[in-house]
Parts: C-alpha cells; structure tokens; sequence
C-alpha cells in the first residue's frame, strides 16, 4: 500500500504581518494533486494543522476542504493527530461528520476512536491510542498507533501522576503494550505522534526559530529507541526540516512543513513522504519537493543603493534585510527601500563602528554648546555612534520650540 505523510500545515500562519493563507491555498492544492497523482491509499498528517487555538475562519474552512479533497469524498482514509499549536477539543469536535467524509481526527492522547464502516474501508478494531483499517482493495490491515501532542495536564489526565517517572517510560509501555496485542506481521504497523524525537547520543535537533517549544531542556525529550520493533514506520510532527532519525530499514521521519514559516527555515526545501509498505517487511519511502510558496531569504548588504538594486531584481519573496552603515538610517532611506519590494518583513539597521566600549568611562565637557553636548551624550548611550544630521535637524527643532 502506498502512504502519503506530512505534517506542520500550521494553517492561518502569518510572518509577522503578512498572512500566509494565499500560499497555503496554492500548497494544500499541491499536496491533494501528488496524493491523486501518486494513487496513495491512505493520508497522515502529523499534528499542527492550525497555528493557534482560535483560528480563523478561513483556515478552519480551508482545513476542512483539503482534508474532503484528500479524502476523496469518503473513499480513501485520513488520518490527523493535533500538535502542540492546535486545540484538541477543536480537532476533535467535527469527528462526527468528518468521519462519513472519511476523515479520522484525534485530538487527544489516548483517544478511543467509535469504529465506523464506509464503501471503501473500515475501521476494524480500535483501543486507546490504535485503530485498525481495512482498505477494500487491501488484502491486509493497517494498525495505526496514534499520539497527539501532550502538555503537562494532558499526560496528568490520561497517564496518571507518574511524576517520577520519565515520559519516555510511559509511552515506552503504553506503545509497547499496543504493539504486542495488535502489531503482528500480517498488517502494516505505523506509528504517528507529534512530539519533539530524538535519535539517543546523537546532537539535538533544533526546534524551528519562533514556534512554541515543545522541549524544556530534556524533561520532553522522547528518544527514537522506545519505538516498537513491531513499527516499520513513524510519521512525525513538530521539525520543520524533512530528516529520517531513524534508520533505513525502520524510518522514523519528519516531514517537514508545507511551507517555510520563519527565517531560520530560509532556503529550506520542503516535502511531503510518499511510503510503501506491505507486511513483514521493510517500508521504502520518496520525498517528494514542494514547489509552492514563496522563499525566505535573509540578505545583508552594505549600502542603499545595492539594497535597492537587489530588491527590484527579486520581487517574488518574503526577505529580511540587514543593512549595515556607518550611521543610522535616514528616514527617506528607509522609505526607499520599502518601496522598493512589497515583502520586507524585517529591516535591520546594522552600526558598522562597533570599537566603542560602554564598559569604558566618558568625559563629557559640560562647557560645550547644546548641540556638541547632544552629539557627546549621543555617543555615549549608543556605542560611539555619531548622530546624524536627520537627528541633529529633529534635535534642533525641538530646541526651538523650547524657546
């Protein structure tokens, strides 16, 4: 059977002013025409489908028509788990109609999903934290070990008070006892889960730049090896960067998201897994590259003018610009620049001079006319930067107004 992974839609996601929804619409549509176009049987999003509890109209609207579209109207499963951004309760409370599209949301860790029987597939067993499908065209189940993302009240509410012992050996137990009663080797065994994952003694993956972390120092760190060896694949959430930290034989894969969400993700290429799987043997697995969306650059440059030249030569982009110059930025500069390209997102005016020291004591000459004084205090509070004239104009305005 063929498996189609992603995760991290983080639907209704803006960079800072800038809403992203247009570029979701275009990517949602890319990821329904590979699913149609690869014949996949079956569709895993793991977790983040929104970016925030409450979200808006129009990113619940076009959740909801993505997740009909993949489904292709109640004739092929889906299944999404809820991340650390989404609502569980929100996640959980369109399962009723959800479930005639073909459509399997879990919001909560733990949760039991009420079997159900469409055309063209079944739920045939269900636990806490497993379901079981049959595909009509399928000769062999699909076991599904499914967990959300779990804050600290929800890992209390449904593992208990186990406040000495360690995450990792709480779902260490509770996957290894759902391996053991339902993963044979005459189905197809996945694990899904939004969680921050690592491979044991390897270096520790970096959370993506301005998402909320799901890792305090190690205390949420789950480690790769508690994995059953009964799961031939694990479909992850959470990493914004497609990487496998498992193995070969055993992927435990990370997506990435749709869409490049923050400046730290710049230049990354973004992916969805396509996964074929049979019983009893090893998965293969293909990334294949998302095209839509437009890319993030970070650029540095050392004048206006080059500033402007390169802006007016890469129009279709979301940038943050460093400008580094011997002064501050003149107002007029500044409104040049944005002018210039409709993406900026940030602009950050960089001091060339940084040999002043704060640490260092300053003489200033209290005999100095207002303006020399001005210039020496200025200096002295911003690391020997000189004032320029736009400031020493606004400085002398107001000293006018004064007499």
């Amino acid at each position: 059977m063929k498996i189609l992974h992603t995760a991290d839609w983080h639907l209704g996601k803006r960079l800072d002013r800038f809403s992203r929804l247009e570029e979701q619409v275009q990517v949602m549509d890319e990821i329904v025409q590979i699913a149609d176009a690869q014949k996949v049987d079956l569709i895993i999003v793991a977790g983040d489908l929104f970016d925030n509890f409450n979200p808006s109209v129009e990113a619940v609207e076009l959740f909801y028509k993505t997740l009909k579209r993949l489904s292709l109207n109640g004739k092929r499963p889906v299944v999404a788990i809820s991340g650390n951004h989404d609502s569980p309760n929100l996640i959980d409370a369109p399962d009723p109609l959800a479930r005639e599209c073909g459509i399997i949301l879990i919001g909560h860790p733990k949760a039991k999903v009420t079997p159900f029987e469409l055309e063209n597939f079944k739920i045939s067993n269900s636990a806490e934290g497993l379901i079981e499908l049959h595909l009509k065209d399928i000769s062999f189940p699909v076991r599904i070990m499914h967990t959300p993302y779990a804050n600290e009240i929800r890992l209390k509410e449904y593992f208990g008070e186990n406040k000495e012992e360690e995450l990792n050996k709480i779902l260490a137990e509770s996957w290894k006892k759902l391996a053991e009663e339902f993963c044979d080797e005459n189905g197809v065994n996945i694990l899904c889960a939004h969680l921050y994952m690592n491979k044991r003694g390897a270096e520790l993956l970096e959370e993506p730049e301005g998402e909320k972390p799901i890792k305090i120092g190690t205390a949420d760190l789950i480690y790769s090896d508690i994995i059953p060896d009964q799961i031939q694949y694990t479909a992850l959430g959470h990493l914004h960067s497609f990487q496998n930290i498992g193995t070969k034989e055993k992927p435990v894969v990370y997506s990435s998201s749709p869409l490049c969400y923050s400046f730290s993700e710049a230049g990354q290429t973004k992916y969805i897994n396509i996964i074929e799987a049979e019983p009893g043997k090893e998965v293969s697995y293909e990334r294949i590259a998302l095209k839509t969306g437009k890319p993030l650059v970070r650029k540095v440059f050392d004048s206006v003018e080059k500033t402007v030249s390169w802006l007016l030569e890469n129009s279709d982009m979301l940038i943050e610009l460093t400008l580094e110059s011997d002064t501050f930025l003149k107002a007029e500069d500044r409104k040049r620049i944005y002018q210039s390209h409709q993406g900026i997102i940030h602009l950050i005016p960089k001091v060339k001079n940084q040999d002043f020291s704060e640490s260092q004591p300053h003489e200033i000459n209290l005999n100095q006319d207002i303006q020399t004084l001005f210039k020496d205090y200025f200096r002295s509070k911003n690391a020997g930067q000189e004032a320029n004239e736009e400031l020493m104009n606004l400085f002398n305005e107001i000293l006018n107004s004064q007499s």
